[in-house]
């Protein structure tokens, strides 16, 4: 393809990024005692100028993957990853070199997010670095408003890079403003948090719900060739990694597919509000498992402190 020369020229000008053939292929797996060997990011080609640039398990636990657009008149970046600083550097570094190698000119980037949690957003000082760039806001009504959504969550928006048109749905529930994109060029669905082969962390369920059926409808008028998100959390066996794992050994490269999407509605729909297990993702509430966990310690303490004052008394009535 047309930036296998780029891929050639970021390989030697980054020392911490690899480039990787086009994909799917697996990525590097991090490792249980990090080295700089495995502080690096690696980028993939999906399709021709679209881009996934993954950040290693060492570089942060979450992994992240950071995904880039090119347009004819500008690029689409969404997220900036789970680190900030020297740590960002090789993302950004490989981010400029891809807008000065188009062959129409430096491109000017535009940064939005798939929501506003800290691992999705927290380059987005040292990309504000780069010229010609803009950030969108991470939440609220600025967000809203910059992106053009007249009624959220119901109404889409639409950024347009030059050539190539991106929908924007609004998917609350993992997190208030969590949006999905549909690139119309690639038909590939980036679905951040909200769907992927790992932890689906439900906020609010009705949300959620709603939100998902927002995108089945959506694919239904849109044809999807695969579905993109934020983190990969499964192996190839369908087992989760630990949380905080730094080691990622046999990570489910594999995109997911529309299927995924029409049956996201039925998983949240049958959800017991804790913990359920689907083929290629897991739905779970945190706040709802915390508090189960914060229930047992104090039924736990609460027996304990029962059978120690009845051990007392019962100590009492021998000794008398």
């Amino acid at each position: 393809m047309k930036y296998l020369g780029l891929a050639a020229l970021a390989w030697c000008s980054m020392a911490s990024a690899t480039i990787l053939p086009v994909g799917p292929r697996e990525w590097h797996p991090g490792a249980e005692e990090c080295t700089p060997e495995t502080t690096r990011t690696e980028i993939q080609e999906i399709t021709d100028r679209t881009f996934v640039l993954r950040q290693n398990p060492c570089v942060d636990y979450e992994a992240n993957l950071v995904y880039l657009l090119l347009g004819s008149k500008r690029a689409l970046l969404i997220d900036t990853g789970a680190v900030e600083g020297a740590a960002a550097a090789p993302l950004v570094e490989w981010v400029r070199l891809a807008l000065e190698r188009t062959g129409e000119g430096r491109l000017s980037l535009l940064v939005v997010h798939s929501h506003g949690h800290q691992d999705h957003r927290a380059g987005d000082p040292a990309f504000a670095a780069l010229p010609d760039t803009e950030i969108a806001p991470h939440e609220g009504d600025a967000l809203r408003e910059f992106l053009g959504f007249k009624d959220w969550p119901n109404s889409l928006g639409q950024i347009d890079l030059g050539d190539r048109i991106v929908d924007l749905i609004p998917t609350p529930g993992h997190h208030e403003d969590h949006i999905v994109f549909y690139d119309r060029k690639s038909q590939i669905l980036f679905t951040g948090d909200f769907l992927l082969r790992g932890k689906l962390l439900v906020d609010d369920l009705d949300a959620y719900q709603a939100s998902a059926q927002r995108v089945a409808d959506f694919l239904k008028v849109h044809p999807v060739e695969q579905v993109q998100g934020a983190h990969i959390e499964l192996d190839i066996t369908g087992a989760a990694y630990p949380g905080g794992a730094t080691f990622h050994p046999h990570e489910s490269v594999r995109p997911l597919t529309t299927l995924d999407v029409h049956n996201l509605p039925a998983a949240l729909a049958n959800f017991n509000g804790f913990y359920s297990r689907h083929p290629n993702f897991i739905v779970v509430n945190p706040i709802h498992n915390l508090l189960a966990l914060a229930t047992g310690v104090i039924v736990a303490l609460a027996f304990l402190g029962w059978l120690a004052r009845w051990l007392w008394l019962r100590r009492r009535i021998r000794s008398s």
